[in-house]
């Protein structure tokens, strides 16, 4: 009886909430498609371009019950370099545009929380008559810190798999996500602009057994033309590999294209990246290559901490652990904490290392993805920048002025503050061309890297004849005709394999320190390996190596007024680096790591700006090196 009600209940608030709604403006025609033939495109990629694929809008159910009163269109309209005012107040504006962006609100209950909250108390009541959510709404309408302990009860309820009948009912979900997501698709089409500004469908794949986070972001190729024929797969009660069967479904039905891109891994307890199926039985080839085909990129930074590599995992890496304070604790909700042998099916590098082992046995590699960042904003800002950190949630925007010494744990558990957050991340992506297509096509042929906010600019390219006088011709051009980029493959011929590094400091931020490779690799014991070295980097007749490794690069920050000075790094590096430890027949990857010299973070600008304290902790951590990694590119037995 109660799911009969709750279907009936959601339905009627959704009818309620878009009574009223204007239909969307004409757009152009070169707008609704994927950008096919609209704009003159280069003969090879020539710029990287720059975005967000993982924002929140008032759609989420998460979002909204945070406190966000910002939309999709707000969410655009800010991506694209608008002044928009915050939810909590206060003008918000990116220094630099974006070039593109994915709107991925939850698919799980979408619209729901603001569907619930515009309706009458007595409709909640007496026609939905679930006492828990009942008591939800009444917290969201008493104060934001009341709703964010509401929304911190559903997540926590959907960890444990108690979510009440009126958030878990299928046909009440579809009734609710069918007029959102055609209205969205329609505004997305509105706002895509070939050539200035790209703007995907997506949503977020909410997948959270037991709190563990295995969320993946769907992103399309397609305009609302083909993205209208479906709905967003719910994540509650279904499987990965469901997932990923809706994908090829969608595909075969509309001639489109999708792919789904592996939410931050930091926060799933080792399930994100197993060696076994989820049941625990052996891995199949068959569902490798589902999960290949399906996921060729994963998302490795964000706000909720990076996910590169632990220290445990890397104990010879000094510069492993970037932005897991707080995070390594457990899962999101931390209904269950994280232990040391867990951290290998969680950080990427170990993963790109399991995936070489899974190839040799199973003949195909489920992880052998590129590398992205993003932010997760649940405010509709996608903010990556340190000195514009708009928060992860309402509840952390700037008018919290003491907002990175206050506890961030959803309400429920105690371990992270504000100052665990990172100011987030950003995705860049190399293409001819502005365009669905081409930007869609670069992640799907992974030439795609991560940054933790700056726009730095880094190509790689791997071959077999690349020389150091290559630099002074078109290197690009020869980058392409006998190499690969970033996210390639390279079959072995019996030498070593030569990398062709190029790095720029993003023009409005610090300079670079140096420019490292890191290489995974199966040793001819089966066990698998990692090294990384330093290829080059400032001031290197002053900075020669001590004991073999390269003294750091020094200190400008001024820790009371959050100021740095580009007196020490470099601007530009490169270098044709040739692996001096390659073995005939090795299974191997290399990425890129490019560090910039130490910078104030998103904390220290608010200690100084809004004269706050923080804690020894968050003192010592409010200086960092912001970093890129590229995608791998992989060295592969010669068949």
């Amino acid at each position: 009886m109660m799911r009969a009600w709750s279907s009936i209940a959601l339905a009627g608030i959704s009818a309620l909430a878009l009574a009223g709604c204007d239909s969307a403006a004409p757009v152009d025609e070169s707008q609704t498609g994927d950008g096919e033939g609209t704009i003159e495109l280069a003969e090879f990629p020539d710029r990287p371009y720059w975005g967000d694929t993982h924002l929140h809008t008032d759609n989420s159910v998460d979002a909204f019950g945070f406190g966000v009163r910002l939309g999709p269109e707000e969410a655009l309209r800010f991506a694209r370099g608008e002044k928009v005012t915050a939810t909590t107040g206060g003008e918000a504006q990116l220094a630099r545009p974006l070039d593109f962006l994915v709107i991925s609100d939850h698919s799980d209950a979408m619209g729901a929380t603001r569907r619930l909250y515009d309706a009458p108390r007595w409709y909640v009541r007496w026609v939905i008559g679930d006492e828990t959510v009942l008591r939800w709404y009444d917290m969201m309408h008493e104060s934001p810190e009341q709703s964010t302990l509401a929304i911190a009860e559903l997540i926590t309820a959907v960890s444990n798999d108690e979510v009440p009948e009126a958030f878990a009912d299928p046909e009440a979900q579809r009734e609710g996500t069918k007029d959102l997501w055609s209205s969205q698709l329609d505004l997305l089409d509105r706002y895509n602009v070939p050539g200035e500004f790209t703007a995907f469908a997506g949503f977020e794949w909410t997948l959270m057994p037991n709190g563990n986070n295995l969320h993946r972001v769907v992103m399309f190729r397609d305009g609302s033309d083909k993205t209208g024929q479906v709905l967003p797969f719910p994540g509650i009660d279904t499987t990965a590999e469901q997932l990923w069967d809706y994908m090829s479904a969608y595909e075969a039905s509309t001639g489109g294209q999708v792919l789904a891109i592996p939410h931050n891994g930091n926060l799933s307890n080792g399930l994100m990246f197993e060696m076994t199926m989820p049941d625990g039985s052996p891995m199949t080839a068959e569902y490798a290559a589902k999960r290949a085909a399906a996921e060729p990129v994963v998302e490795v930074t964000q706000i909720k901490g990076d996910s590169e590599t632990h220290s445990f995992l890397s104990p010879n890496d000094e510069m492993a652990g970037f932005g897991v304070k707080g995070w390594e604790l457990g899962n999101l909700p931390l209904t269950a904490r994280a232990t040391p042998d867990m951290y290998a099916g969680s950080y990427t590098r170990e993963a790109l290392k399991r995936g070489l082992s899974l190839e040799q046995q199973l003949g195909v590699n489920p992880y052998a993805f590129g590398m992205i960042g993003s932010t997760d904003s649940h405010t509709a800002f996608a903010t990556g920048d340190e000195d514009n950190f708009w928060g992860k949630h309402t509840g952390n925007e700037p008018s919290y002025e003491d907002r990175a010494v206050r506890s961030q744990n959803l309400g429920t558990r105690q371990g992270r503050f504000g100052w665990h957050y990172l100011a987030g991340g950003y995705a860049a992506a190399w293409a001819r061309g502005n365009t669905r297509a081409e930007i869609f096509d670069a992640f799907r042929r992974r030439e795609v890297y991560a940054t933790t906010g700056p726009r730095m600019s880094v190509r790689v390219f791997g071959g077999f004849d690349f020389e150091e006088s290559d630099w002074s011709g078109d290197w690009v051009r020869k980058g392409y005709t006998t190499g690969v980029p970033m996210g390639g493959e390279l079959a072995d011929q019996g030498e070593a394999p030569r990398f062709m590094i190029s790095a720029l400091k993003d023009p409005d931020e610090a300079n670079l320190d140096r420019v490292q490779v890191v290489k995974g690799w199966i040793d001819a014991s089966g066990d698998l390996q990692e090294r990384v070295y330093d290829v080059t980097w400032s001031d290197m007749e002053s900075r020669a190596r001590v004991g073999g490794k390269v003294p750091a690069v020094g200190d400008t920050v001024d820790r009371e007024t959050a100021t740095y000075t580009n007196t020490i790094g470099t601007a530009e590096l490169r270098s044709v680096w040739i692996d001096p430890d390659y073995v005939e027949g090795q299974r191997a990857f290399y990425y890129v790591r490019v560090l910039e010299i130490p910078t104030p973070r998103w904390t220290l600008f608010d200690a100084v700006r809004f004269g706050i304290t923080l804690s020894p902790e968050a003192q010592e951590d409010a200086v960092a090196q912001e970093r890129a990694y590229t995608s791998p590119i992989w060295l592969k037995p010669n068949a």
